[in-house]
């Protein structure tokens, strides 16, 4: 384990602050992602908490503004516990940096993972605090610093109230039935189910019910997919696509990219995900870059809508060098773009194309 309680083989992209990823063979046919497993995406250190002294403000466009205790929550509003996938917007940016280069952490397949988390729905607590018609997003405030805003800046995000009201979104003090780790939120968290992990923001101090989007600059500036001919170092506030629910993806987690095996059988295993409640309808594995495809099996899906589904296939691998591709569809009959260059952006964002891993069978 290191200093964050993670095992000693994730894929540290960066220390301070701590970023890492497991092997993707860690999360193969676990439909719920241990947390020691689970990984971590942060913008600034990871904040000291008092769980004894943090509390919760709730304010803006609200008839009676809230301070709230964890304590509060629990005795104030009903328990809840949902199963989520959360997923960094730059999953697979390697894969994009193979096109053409690109800044940030080269994310592989594991910047995904899925717990069950427990807290209270975010819609309650609005609603007790009176919620003004005139509130059309809600913004959430932490207090780990970022150095990458000049100047440096708190952490901060928002989405629209309609999400905000679904009864999904939480604020979530406990993750795998313990109590959240400090990588991963302490004392309190918001999950935003089903929407890039970026909303849902880590160590959350205040909740503001405002009349647009936030100004942060993790909302304003950052995680926006930009034209491939703009500079992200020069782009401004409010320029490209704000990124929110997560688009539909799919990965192999086994075998490994680079694998050596013998010829014949082998299983492929993987996840897919479509975000915001659309579900996985079919899985497809091709052994000849999309010439002829094979219909994985789904396996049992149990965790509602907001989580991942694992897949799994057996495959004739034949002597010498293959690559394995993998793409996913939709409820609504969407499918994956053939390659990461259709997809490229500035920032490495949403890659969304077929995923790809090279094995090589010796007799």
């Amino acid at each position: 384990m290191n200093a964050w309680g993670k095992r000693d083989d994730m894929v540290v992209h960066n220390d301070h602050p701590f970023n890492a990823e497991p092997p993707p063979a860690a999360l193969a046919g676990r439909p719920i992602t241990p947390v020691d497993t689970f990984y971590a995406r942060n913008h600034g250190p990871v904040p000291e908490s008092d769980p004894e002294g943090w509390c919760l403000v709730v304010d803006g466009l609200v008839e009676r503004p809230l301070t709230l205790s964890v304590a509060h929550l629990r005795a104030l509003f009903p328990e809840q516990t949902v199963v989520a996938t959360l997923q960094c917007a730059g999953n697979r940016r390697a894969g994009l940096a193979g096109v053409r280069d690109i800044p940030g952490e080269p994310w592989g397949r594991g910047a995904t993972s899925t717990a069950s988390w427990t807290g209270v729905g975010l819609a309650g607590v609005l609603e007790h605090a009176g919620l003004r018609p005139e509130a059309a997003h809600i913004a959430f405030e932490a207090p780990d610093v970022s150095q990458e805003p000049s100047p440096p800046q708190a952490y901060g995000g928002s989405i629209p109230v309609a999400k905000a009201m679904a009864g999904e979104v939480l604020l979530a003090w406990a993750m795998n039935g313990e109590p959240l780790p400090p990588a991963h939120g302490a004392p309190l968290r918001v999950v935003v189910p089903g929407w890039i992990g970026a909303r849902s923001v880590k160590w959350l101090r205040r909740v503001t019910a405002q009349s647009g989007p936030s100004g942060n600059y993790y909302q304003a500036v950052a995680y926006r997919i930009l034209p491939p001919g703009v500079d992200p170092d020069h782009a401004g506030p409010g320029e490209g696509i704000s990124l929110g629910p997560v688009a539909l993806s799919s990965a192999i987690l086994s075998p490994a990219d680079g694998a050596r095996l013998a010829p014949g059988p082998a299983e492929v295993t993987g996840y897919a995900y479509a975000g915001d409640g659309r579900a996985v309808a079919r899985v497809d594995v091709s052994l000849d870059d999309g010439a002829t495809w094979a219909q994985a099996a789904l396996d049992p899906q149990d965790d509602g809508p907001w989580a991942w589904q694992h897949w799994r296939l057996t495959v004739d691998l034949p002597e010498g060098d293959s690559v394995i591709a993998v793409r996913a569809w939709d409820d609504a009959a969407e499918t994956q773009p053939e390659s990461p260059a259709q997809v490229w952006n500035p920032k490495g964002y949403a890659n969304t194309s077929w995923d790809r891993v090279a094995v090589t069978c010796d007799a």
